[in-house]
Formats: structure tokens, C-alpha cells, sequence
């Protein structure tokens, strides 16, 4: 067998340590455990990113700024350029056009090799430079004067790599797995097609080995333009097993968690109570998630649920009355949201729900005071039936709970997976572990959700409480922002409260912060007699509460804030907001800033302003904003546009980077996915524990529910 050493028995090859291959000594074989490849076999799952189209040559008159291509030419003239930084130039040509190649890192032999009238086959990325189009550092190959040199047959993957590991390495190393993944005298080489025969007959798909070969290397006469899509049968082929392994990791946790015990929470009095004192009714899709919620605390199985709801739904109410469900049932209950100003929130309105029915709500948080976090940690430890609220701080080295029986875990894709389980982990007793319900205003695309959270069980608030107005949203350029400013002063004269957001493209908070501080300013003095508010993140927790105080009993006009009131700020007076530098949000980001408005029972607006020229990509997103305030209509969207990991946050990382497989484009075979998993717990389990192995090995560990 080619490659291997000869102490490799047949059936155990693809087996063997990489090392067993040609050409990879002890380094090279260290970089490539960096990316997860030991085994040989585990170079046939380390899938190309994308591929490179090196079969046809383009005229150099026909390349575009940001394609990547190969063309052929003629160079007119080689010189190194001196500045701050030394590079080498070589004008090429090839009759209909010019390009110039520069180089950064050179030598003597290079610059010779490119002298005038050498003949070059180049292959790079297309950029526009200074004196027209240009590759820097291209891959480049000199070529015999009269002699046609054919191009490539095939498309020529890019394999995700690491430092040190050149992709030519990578290409070797897998024509050698994929001689061995072709011998006919490997037997049991751990490749297996576990997927059920009629799937890939449904499907139209070919086999794990034939599937494997294919992306690696696809054929000369293969559709090129359907496989730089990822549509080629034998790139959906291994997309439906990645999303099933990650589908059964999490379905598997789920049952694993079956097995687990929870504390019975039964229904008691206090949820009731808060119901008859609340100055509105319940929506029909509240009292539908709570019952699922009920179904869920009375039994001894820990609840996994995600509880999904638009921006204003009325998901704080549904989590008050699953704390008042343990807590009436003799348990604590820990409410954990990701930023100071969302948990200080929640403090208050809880504080204000449940002081009348005589239940403690504690608070926890970082910025506390030594004396007064210790006085708060004794406490913890020894009420049973109290609410906690906090930060991350719930989850900290000395916090020991009396008798956790549910975690509620509000804007739940701002917490990374460890730190959920962390907070999970320190209710565990003799009692069992705690019920989680994790909740999020951002919603998840049914397609996303099927993949990422097969753990949990999903509830949805899909109806708005009766009397909120839709929020109208405009689309302003910034050279109207004294038109703006004019209008802010018309409508403080009516009564009207307004936000006006800063953003920034630099994630720097000292900036941000100095941005609003100079917002405010020039607000202020451009509207005398409105009363101006500043809020930002780097002001002490007690002048952000009386701001914020202010403002909500309408003692500040316009409240100039950064991004931090995303979450958390309710004030139902408020009934505009003026989005600066719009074009600089994601749609997630939008649609939860635009949710502080339209809170109260009268109209409102948002404004987006942003500052010309529009990209492609900024000018969709406004037009999506504009176009509808549905927030499953957005997170749909949004998962088009930028994937699934602005919608996942850190909880998923693997989901959120899958080799293959791509939850929009692959979207239709996720229906496939959760039937063939449902196949293969309950008739193979085997077969799902060795796909999940084969996908993610300890990957997923994390996902132990």
C-alpha cells in the first residue's frame, strides 16, 4: 500500500497514525493534530472550504476586482518600488489587458525570474490597485516560450489550514488517504455508511466512499458550476451526515438528560396571585407556553426548553410565573441575564411583582461590594424558597445554592454553553438538578433551530399583547440630520420621549462611549429647553439607574444612549428612536433596538440614518427593517445573509462552523435530517453513536446536558 510502512495490515489503514504516511515527520504531524487530524482516515473528513477554478484561463481584459482567477501574459516590466515598505512589481500583459503582480516578500532569484518579456501563468485573487488591477503575492509559474502548457483538469481544493501547513502538503497527504479509501483490499476501514439505504435512494445521493473521493478530488468532467455552489450530490451527501451527527449529538444529550432527576415543582397558589395583580390579561399564547412549562416542572426530568418570543411578547411575565411555580413549591429559582443593565431590569420588575406576594428576590452581581456579596452568599445558601437574579456572577467560584429548582437563562445566545451548565451545575443536590428554560427575543428560523437546539424543547409566543402599535420605520440619510434634529424638538414639544443610539464600526467601548458623550452635547445645544440624557456603558452603575430613572418618569425628553439599551430598557412612554450609522448594525441588532419603542399604546417610530454610499449588503438590511417589524421574518433573513452564527452566539460553536454542510442552503434536507435520527435511536443506536464519533469525536462533549 502505497504511502504506509510496512507493518500496516490490510483492513487497518486508514487507521495508522498519519505519521505512517510519505512525507510528514514529527512537526508536520503536530500541525495537523491542530486540526483534528491523527488518524489517517481523518484527513478524508478535513473537507475542502471552497475550491479554486484553475481549468480555464481568463483574458486579462475580462478579470474583475475580487474574483479569483488564472490567466496567462507576458511581462512588460519588473522594478521594486521603495517606500515605507519595499515590494516588487511586475507589469503583465497579455494583449487585452495589463495587471500588475506585487510582491511584499522577495529575492534576487524572484526578481530575475520576472525580468522582461517571461512568459507567466498566474493564479490569484483580482484586487484594485493603485495604478489599476493588481494580485499581491499570486501564485505564479514561468512558462516556456511557443510551448502550450495545458491547464488543470479539475477544480483544485482549499483545505482549512494552520500555521506551517502548506495547502501542496495538505493535496499530498490526501491523495495518499485517497489511494488507500480506493484499494479494494481494505475491508474494515471505518468507513461505513451508516445512513439507511432508502435515504440515499430518496435523496439521490451516492455512497460515504464515493461521496468522499468526489469533494477531494472532482473529476474533470464534473459540473463545476454546481459544485462551487455546494449542490453536487456528493457535497449534499455529506452535508445530511454532518447535520445528522450534530443532530443526534444533541437528540442523544436530550435523552441522556432523561435519565437525569429534577426536583417535581407543582402548581401552587403564587403564580395565580401574580396573575390576578398584573393591570392586563395574559395572551392566549402566554397561557399556551406556560402550560408547557407546567407539563414540564411536574415531572421528576429535568425541563430543557427554549422559550421564543418577539421583542415585547411578554416573555418576562411567563419567566416570573416559572420562578413563582418552584419558588411556591419550596425551591429557589436563579434568573441570569448577560448584562448589567438587562439584570437590573429584571431585579426591578421582579421586585416589583413579587414583593406583594411576600417572596425575597436577591441580587448578585459582580459590582458588588466585598461585605455586601458575602452578606448576599450566606443568604443564598440558606433560603430555600427565594429568586435570584444576576450576571454571570450566578455562576462564580463561593456561590452555593439552598435548593435550586429551575435556572431561567434570559437573551440565551449572549452566554457561551459552559457557562449555562456552569450555572446548572451548582444546583445540583440531593434534590437532583434544576429545570433550565432559556429565552431569547431574537427567533430562531425553524430550519436553525431543528439543527442547533434538537436538545430542547421549543415554546413560542407568537401573538404581541393586545394595544401595542406597530413601530413605522424610515430610511434617512445622515445629510438630513438637521431635518432630524428639528423634528426631535416638534415632538418633545407634544409629549413624545426619544432615543437617539450611537454606533460605532469600532468595537472600542472608551469610543463608543465618547461618541454618545459628544452626540448628547451637540443635541443639547442644538434643542434648548429639551431635557438631554446621556447613558453609556463606562458610567457607574447608580448614574445609570437615575438616568434611567429619569427617563422613565419622563423627566429626560431624549435619552442619547449606546447600544447597551439593546436589551433590557422598558419605557412604554417612549415612542421614537433615531438610529445612528444604521448601516453599521446586523438585523438581530436592529430589530432589538427598535423593540425599546412601540412599547406603550401609542404610536411610534424608528429612524434609520445612514451615511452614503450604501454597500450591497447594508442596503438590504435597511430594506428588510423598513419592510416589515416580524421578528421570525428578520431572523430568517438574517440567517441568510450572514449564517448561523450571529443568531447562535457562542452557544453552538460547532454548529456555527460545519465542515460541509450550510443550515441555509441545506435547509431542505434538514426534514431528512430528524426523521433518519429518529431511525437510528430507535432501531441502531450503535450506528448513531459511531456517526456522531466519526463527525465530531469530543466535540461536543460540552452538549452533556
Amino acid at each position: 500500500m502505497d504511502g504506509l510502512s510496512a507493518r500496516t495490515t490490510p483492513g487497518t489503514a486508514l487507521a495508522r497514525p498519519v505519521t505512517d504516511l510519505k512525507g510528514i515527520g514529527p512537526k508536520a504531524a503536530g500541525r495537523c493534530a491542530r486540526l483534528g487530524i491523527v488518524l489517517v482516515r481523518d484527513l478524508l473528513f478535513h473537507l475542502p472550504l471552497r475550491y479554486q477554478d484553475r481549468t480555464r484561463l481568463v483574458p486579462i481584459g475580462a478579470l474583475r476586482p475580487g474574483a479569483e482567477a488564472a490567466f496567462e501574459g507576458t511581462v512588460e516590466l519588473t522594478q521594486v518600488q521603495f517606500g515605507r515598505r519595499r515590494n516588487l512589481l511586475s507589469r503583465v500583459s497579455d494583449g487585452t489587458g495589463a495587471i500588475t503582480l506585487r510582491l511584499f516578500h522577495f529575492t534576487a532569484a524572484q526578481q530575475r525570474n520576472l525580468a522582461r518579456g517571461t512568459r507567466l501563468r498566474c493564479f490569484g485573487e483580482v484586487r484594485s490597485g493603485p495604478a489599476g488591477m493588481e494580485m499581491v503575492h499570486p501564485e505564479y509559474e514561468r512558462l516556456a516560450p511557443d510551448v502550450v502548457t495545458p491547464v488543470e483538469q479539475a477544480l483544485t481544493p482549499v483545505y482549512p489550514t494552520t500555521e506551517g501547513l502548506h495547502q501542496l502538503t495538505l493535496r499530498r497527504l490526501t491523495d495518499q488517504a485517497l489511494s488507500l479509501l480506493a484499494s479494494e483490499t481494505l475491508a474494515d476501514d471505518g468507513l461505513e455508511d451508516w445512513l439507511p439505504v432508502d435515504v440515499l435512494a430518496g435523496e439521490r445521493l451516492p455512497t460515504l466512499r464515493a461521496a468522499l473521493a468526489f469533494v477531494h478530488r472532482p473529476p474533470p468532467d464534473a459540473a463545476v458550476t454546481e459544485i462551487l455552489a455546494g449542490r453536487h450530490p456528493a457535497q449534499r451527501r455529506l452535508a445530511l451526515d454532518e447535520l445528522l451527527a450534530h443532530h443526534l449529538s444533541l437528540r442523544r444529550a436530550r435523552l441522556n438528560a432523561r435519565d437525569r432527576h429534577a426536583p417535581i415543582l407543582r402548581e401552587n397558589p403564587l403564580p395565580e396571585r401574580l396573575r390576578a395583580n398584573l393591570p392586563y390579561a395574559l395572551t392566549d399564547a402566554q397561557k399556551r407556553v406556560f402550560s408547557e412549562i407546567l407539563a414540564d416542572l411536574g415531572t421528576p426530568t429535568p425541563m430543557l426548553r427554549l422559550l421564543q418570543g418577539d421583542v415585547g411578547s411578554g416573555k418576562t411575565v411567563v419567566a416570573a410565573l416559572t420562578a413563582l411555580t418552584a419558588i411556591g413549591s419550596g425551591c429557589q429559582a436563579a434568573i441570569m441575564a448577560p448584562t448589567e443593565l438587562l439584570a437590573e431590569q429584571h431585579l426591578r420588575t421582579f421586585s416589583r411583582w413579587l414583593a406583594p406576594l411576600g417572596v425575597p428576590v436577591h441580587w448578585l452581581s459582580g459590582r458588588l461590594a466585598k461585605s455586601e456579596r458575602a452578606r448576599t452568599l450566606a443568604t443564598i445558601r440558606e433560603t430555600p424558597a427565594a429568586l435570584v437574579v444576576g450576571t454571570h456572577a450566578l455562576f462564580q467560584e463561593g456561590v452555593e445554592f439552598a435548593r435550586l429548582g429551575v435556572v431561567i437563562i434570559d437573551e440565551q445566545h449572549r452566554f457561551g454553553v459552559h457557562q449555562r451548565l456552569a450555572l446548572r451545575d451548582k444546583g445540583r443536590g440531593e434534590h437532583g438538578q434544576p429545570h433550565q428554560l432559556v429565552m431569547t427575543a431574537t427567533p430562531i428560523p425553524r430550519t436553525l433551530a431543528m439543527t442547533a437546539y434538537a436538545e430542547l424543547d421549543v415554546s413560542v409566543i407568537d401573538a404581541l399583547p393586545p394595544g401595542r402599535q406597530p413601530v413605522a420605520t424610515a430610511v434617512i440619510p445622515d445629510s438630513r440630520r438637521e431635518e432630524i434634529v428639528t423634528r426631535i424638538g416638534e415632538a418633545t414639544r407634544s409629549g413624545r420621549q426619544i432615543y437617539w443610539v450611537c454606533t460605532l464600526i469600532d468595537e472600542s467601548e472608551a469610543l463608543q462611549c465618547q461618541a454618545a458623550t459628544e452626540t448628547a452635547a451637540a443635541l443639547a445645544a442644538s434643542l434648548p429647553g429639551v431635557r438631554v440624557g446621556l447613558v453609556h456603558g463606562r458610567m457607574k452603575d447608580t448614574d445609570k439607574d437615575t438616568v434611567m430613572g429619569d427617563f422613565a418618569t419622563g423627566a429626560i425628553d431624549l435619552l442619547v444612549a449606546t447600544t447597551v439599551i439593546e436589551v433590557g430598557v422598558d419605557v412604554p412612554n417612549a415612542s421614537l428612536m433615531i438610529i445612528d450609522n444604521a448601516e453599521r448594525l446586523g438585523l438581530a441588532q436592529l430589530h432589538q433596538l427598535r423593540g425599546r419603542v412601540g412599547r406603550g399604546n401609542q404610536a411610534s417610530d424608528c429612524v434609520l440614518m445612514y451615511r452614503a454610499p450604501l454597500g450591497p449588503l447594508a442596503r438590504e438590511r435597511l430594506a428588510i427593517m423598513r419592510g416589515t417589524t416580524d421578528g421570525f421574518v428578520i431572523a430568517q433573513r438574517d440567517l441568510e445573509l450572514r449564517g448561523p452564527g450571529e443568531l447562535l452566539g457562542t452557544r453552538q460553536a460547532g454548529v456555527a462552523a460545519l465542515r460541509i454542510a450550510d443550515l441555509v442552503r441545506d435547509a431542505d434536507l434538514v426534514e431528512a435530517v430528524a426523521r433518519v435520527s429518529d431511525e437510528l435511536l430507535a432501531n441502531a443506536p450503535d450506528r448513531a453513536e459511531a456517526l456522531v464519533n466519526r463527525w465530531l469525536g469530543h466535540a461536543l462533549d460540552y452538549a452533556e446536558v
